[in-house]
Formats: structure tokens, C-alpha cells, sequence
């Protein structure tokens, strides 16, 4: 112990600049690596991390052989190792700190929701019955206005007729995505990335193509109506949730929507 407190002694005594910014350095990036991995329920890899850098610290107190430099070096590896492993929930975190924020989740009192989830579900089951493929995208207002903007602005209320109307077959903006908002559909035919995997069941089309795209690089929920066989999928963090869902398990994904997603996001 005495050894330990000498070397910090001898540090302090002759830190310099260059101490300085390593040690900004160091924490800055143990930040990073700690953030991504907490964020994304990476507890085993938390502790993991947080037991290499106490010991390591300690070697480089009682070790002459082990710099601040080489501490720093295995730090910068293990960024890149989560980098590599957490790239999509990276780039998700990314376009989230750059999103849209003005909706207010205040604005909406518990009976509004209760029915919008209700109309919601009602026109997804309707649409079900009859084979109309949907395609409907749960945002937190996060989604990049390149995709807002292929489509067509709404603005509207949330009610059952409204949403079959805009899936329609013959309606104008029936193959696009329709983005949700709050208590508004904001948008309706808008274009999302699609997902290149080839491993894919055949029975995912585009449309779950394209709800896998958009929820690996955004915090959003999709719910998808299959145009052949009127199943119902819902799609989160660029994976299939739940297929065949029921009327509670949207009714789950709704309320998760609207009392988790948007509190969280505001």
C-alpha cells in the first residue's frame, strides 16, 4: 500500500501535460466503452471491463514494466471491440442525440391513449383479416428527415378508418411506411431502408425488410401486416419481436411505446 500511494506521490509531484492528457484520454475513453456497454445491457462486459482497468491500475502502480501508455493502448482495443460488437446499437445512439425533439409526452391524458392504442389495434386486426399489407413505424421523432420527407406529411388524428384508408390497395401511399408520432400519424408512403440479409425466412418481404432496416439504425417499433398472409409482426432494435401477434401483444408494444419509449426520449 505504502508502494501504491508512493507511486501516486511521484506522479502528482512530476505530473506534466502530457499525464494530463493521458489522463483525459483514459477516462474519456473508459466512458465511451462503459456508456455503449451499459446502454445496450452489456453487464457482463461492464464488469469485465471495470475489473481489467482496477487491475491493471494496480499493476501499473507496483510494476515498472507496465506504462500509462500501454493501459491506454488496451483501452483503445477494447473501444474497438465494442465498436465491432455494438456498431448497429451505435449508430442507433448516434441519430437518436440528433433527433427532432417536439413533442411533448404531457400533452396526452391517459384515456387519449387508451384509445388510440384501441383504434391502433382495431385497424391492425381489421387489416389483418383482410390481407392489406401495413407497414406502421412507432417514432420517437428520431428518425432522419430523408425518410420523413419521401413521403407525405399527415398530420392527422389516429383513428382505425384513418390508418386502413392510407393502406387502401388502390390509395396513393399504401406501400410506403406510415409514422406514427405521438398522437398524430405524422406521415404516411415514406421509404425505409431495407435490410440486405440473405438469411432471411422467404416468407419476410419487403415490408419486413424494410421494418428491419429502420429499427437497426433507430429506437423505433414496427408493425407489420403481411400483404399474403395477413400476419401480424412486430419488429424492435432490428429484430422480429413477436410474429403472429395478438391483440396483446400489440396492445403491449403500444403501451411500451407510449408509456416507456416516449417518457425515455423526453
Amino acid at each position: 500500500m505504502e508502494a501504491f500511494v508512493q507511486k501516486l506521490t511521484d506522479m502528482w509531484n512530476g505530473m506534466d501535460w502530457t499525464y494530463a492528457v493521458q489522463f483525459v484520454a483514459f477516462a474519456a475513453m473508459f466512458y465511451i466503452v462503459f456508456k455503449v456497454l451499459k446502454e445496450n445491457k452489456g453487464g457482463k462486459f461492464t464488469a469485465i471491463l471495470c475489473i481489467g482497468v482496477f487491475v491493471l491500475g494496480l499493476a501499473c502502480s507496483f510494476s515498472e514494466n507496465i506504462s500509462s501508455q500501454t493501459l491506454l493502448i488496451l483501452i483503445f482495443i477494447a473501444i474497438v471491440v465494442v465498436v465491432t460488437m455494438f456498431n448497429v446499437e451505435i449508430k442507433r445512439g448516434m441519430l437518436d442525440s440528433g433527433a427532432r425533439r417536439h413533442f411533448s409526452h404531457s400533452d396526452m391524458t391517459v384515456g387519449h391513449i387508451e384509445k388510440i392504442i384501441q383504434e391502433t389495434i382495431r385497424a391492425v386486426q381489421d387489416m389483418s383479416k383482410t390481407n392489406t399489407g401495413a407497414l406502421i413505424v412507432l417514432s420517437n421523432e428520431n428518425l432522419p428527415e430523408g425518410i420523413i420527407s419521401s413521403g407525405t406529411v399527415v398530420n392527422a388524428d389516429i383513428t382505425a378508418p384513418m390508418i386502413e384508408a392510407v393502406f387502401y390497395p388502390k390509395a396513393p401511399l399504401h406501400d410506403g411506411a406510415m409514422i406514427i408520432e405521438g398522437d398524430k400519424i405524422h406521415a404516411a408512403g415514406c421509404f425505409l431502408p431495407i435490410i440486405q440479409n440473405d438469411n432471411l425466412p422467404q416468407e419476410l418481404g419487403s415490408r419486413h425488410r424494410a421494418a428491419l432496416g429502420v429499427t437497426s439504425v433507430a429506437s423505433v417499433t414496427a408493425i407489420v401486416v403481411s400483404e399474403e398472409t395477413g400476419i401480424i409482426t412486430i419488429v424492435k432494435n432490428g429484430e422480429v419481436r413477436k410474429r403472429y401477434a395478438t391483440d396483446i401483444d400489440l396492445k403491449n408494444a403500444l403501451s411500451q411505446y407510449y408509456w416507456s419509449d416516449l417518457t425515455a426520449e423526453n
